[in-house]
């Protein structure tokens, strides 16, 4: 089972990091998330039929149990029609993500493993993680804070995500701001 929150819509020309990888014929289950890729919420998971049957009648009750709102429905479907028709929008939000993540790294930043446009920018403490978010914040960067236990103690992070409609200006001026808050928080 592959969870592709963060490949779907991205890598493989927009199938996920199975396809990405040439593997999606010996994946059972894929799953994702519509909240990233999509701009909407709720999700899927796609396998084969007898698969997804015992899922549904055997997932613990408050898990897929409930269908998402039609209007999240229709923009799921109209996202995933954007990504058909237009592929050029997959290829520049790779683009952007491979500029940040050269950005991060040469600024100092551990960054971590990242493949994807969801870049962590990782911090190691509760505190300082809030604080980070705060000053970028300020200075007209809104970033995400994760926490433990959403993440291991020691490796909470700033999740920064992209889109392939930011421009370079807008690249430009996080890195700047990531910069000087970096200095600031002793982080670079």
């Amino acid at each position: 089972m592959v969870d592709d929150a963060h490949g779907m819509g991205v890598l493989g020309g927009g199938r996920g990091t199975s396809a990405h990888l040439g593997v999606t014929d010996d994946v059972d289950l894929i799953m994702s998330t519509f909240s990233k890729s999509f701009a909407s919420l709720g999700g899927f998971i796609a396998g084969a039929e007898d698969s997804i049957h015992y899922i549904k009648h055997t997932a613990r009750a408050l898990i897929f149990s409930a269908s998402i709102p039609p209007a999240n429905a229709a923009a799921a479907l109209a996202a995933l029609q954007v990504m058909r028709e237009e592929p050029e929008r997959g290829v520049r939000v790779c683009e952007i993500a491979d500029k940040m993540r050269k950005g991060f790294t040469s600024l100092g930043f551990n960054i971590g493993n990242s493949v994807t446009p969801v870049i962590p920018i990782i911090i190691g403490d509760d505190e300082r993680t809030f604080l980070t978010w705060k000053k970028l914040f300020d200075n007209g960067v809104f970033v995400n804070p994760v926490i433990s236990p959403a993440v291991n103690a020691g490796h909470q992070l700033l999740r920064t995500s992209y889109m392939a409609t930011h421009t370079d200006d807008q690249m430009e001026k996080v890195l700047e701001v990531f910069e000087k808050v970096g200095k600031e928080m002793g982080l670079i």
